[in-house]
């Protein structure tokens, strides 16, 4: 018996020495271990599916004197993880609704636009720093100028 301890012993040991850390495309890791059944294979765990959305505040800031009259607007967008984003905000008790898109095939560079059921719209362009960050600048249908805070 205490035979058959030392060789699962030894066999764990052997079995852990080599292991690695593979990054995902989504920032989450697995470990990889030789000779164990890997992720997704017969036997091992399923690897993490596709990126879970996740839902970022966004915070507006006046920049022209339009824009005073309503002061800082916030709001929150969902990220799809896929290139495109829905967001919603309240602007001079209007609820706007929209997406966001990236284009010319950068993640990070996108437009999005908004619309309101009394009319009111909105433009904007923005640069992602990560998934959970970016800035850009929104033009509403008034004239109003804000300059955009995506995520903390």
């Amino acid at each position: 018996m205490k035979r058959f301890k030392i060789a699962i012993a030894a066999a764990a040991a052997a079995a852990l020495t080599g292991c690695y850390v593979v990054q995902q495309p989504d920032g989450s890791y697995w470990t990889v271990i030789p000779g164990q059944p890997q992720p997704g294979t017969q036997g091992g765990a399923q690897p993490p599916g596709p990126p879970q959305p996740v839902a970022l505040n966004v915070r507006m800031y006046p920049e022209n004197d339009i824009a005073t009259r309503t002061g800082v607007v916030t709001g929150t967008v969902i990220n799809m993880m896929n290139g495109k984003g829905r967001f919603q905000l309240n602007y001079a008790g209007e609820t706007l609704t929209g997406e966001a898109t990236s284009v010319d095939g950068d993640s990070r560079r996108g437009v999005a636009s908004a619309f309101g059921q009394n009319g009111a719209y909105m433009s904007c362009e923005y640069q992602m720093r990560s998934a959970r960050q970016g800035a850009g600048t929104c033009t509403m249908s008034n004239g109003a100028k804000y300059q955009i805070h995506i995520g903390s």
